[in-house]
């Protein structure tokens, strides 16, 4: 990676996703900083290799020493954070992320921030249903999908920096698409799916059916072990995007719902041959 090896590289959240980002590029050889709320998580990193160095307090002479900043923030953190410390950047400093909505944030930043720094999209489709930099783990990114998503505002070069720290990380897939693209496609995929998890945890009382469950209700529900800080702020921020899909779903599930009470067995297995045909496209 002689495109980066001279780079310094600055994670700001060393949770679970921000502190294996910091512990897999830091394998590559780069030189990682890190930035968190709490000593005990600088501590923590310092001692188990994630970063080469780290802070508490965010200050010019700290930051202003790096190339390229990843934030691991929350999304309504990250702007915030960028609007009080963008002055603190060294010129020519190039800011990615790892948000999971887009538009509400790209063109938000873009549109404050500083002219000779730059930020790119990019989202890492790997995650766990556990936070904290206890919980890292470099393998989440193997077989997983990243994307990309410039606005008309980025340079080639950024992209390419996006890319490359992908691949560093080990991502499977590296796609770029619009942030508008994004939107529209982690509505469905992430947002509008969890809610269904939630919905399902939610409607009736399972503390009695654990004992008599099989693997499909387990698989269906795993998502819903649920952060209630951070995924009520990712459904506001796409909720127009996340409505769209939920009116889809819920006319699907009307039609199966109407067809099951009309004893229509050819719309049912109409709707079960689509299903599995597309399914057996997640199966490669």
């Amino acid at each position: 990676m002689k495109f980066m090896k001279d780079k310094k590289i600055l994670v700001v959240g060393l949770g679970m996703i921000g502190a294996s980002y910091a512990k897999k590029l830091r394998e590559h050889g780069l030189y990682v900083g890190g930035i968190s709320a709490r000593q005990s998580t600088i501590d923590y990193a310092l001692e188990n290799g994630v970063i080469d160095s780290g802070s508490i307090e965010v200050t010019s002479d700290y930051v202003k020493r790096f190339d390229i900043i990843i934030s691991a923030l929350y999304p309504k953190l990250f702007i915030e954070w960028v609007k009080n410390y963008q002055q603190f950047f060294k010129s020519g400093a190039i800011l990615t992320d790892t948000t999971g909505v887009k538009c509400s944030v790209l063109y938000e930043i873009q549109s404050f921030l500083r002219k000779d720094v730059e930020l790119i999209g990019a989202h890492p489709m790997a995650g766990r249903e556990v936070s904290g930099i206890e919980s890292m783990d470099t393998g989440i990114f193997e077989g997983a999908n990243y994307l990309i998503t410039p606005t008309d505002a980025n340079t080639p070069e950024a992209v390419e920096t996006a890319r490359k720290i992908g691949e560093m990380l080990g991502f499977k897939s590296i796609s770029v698409l619009s942030p508008e693209e994004h939107d529209e496609m982690i509505a469905f995929l992430s947002q509008l799916t969890h809610c269904i998890a939630v919905s399902l945890m939610c409607c009736k009382d399972s503390t009695h059916l654990v004992d008599y469950t099989g693997d499909s209700f387990r698989d269906l529900t795993r998502i819903a072990n649920i952060n209630e800080k951070m995924w009520p702020e990712l459904f506001m921020m796409n909720r127009s995007e996340l409505l769209e899909q939920m009116n889809l779903f819920e006319k699907e599930f009307s039609k199966l719902r109407k067809a099951v009470e009309d004893r229509d067995v050819q719309t049912i297995r109409e709707m079960l041959i689509l299903s599995t045909s597309r399914r057996k496209q997640f199966n490669r």
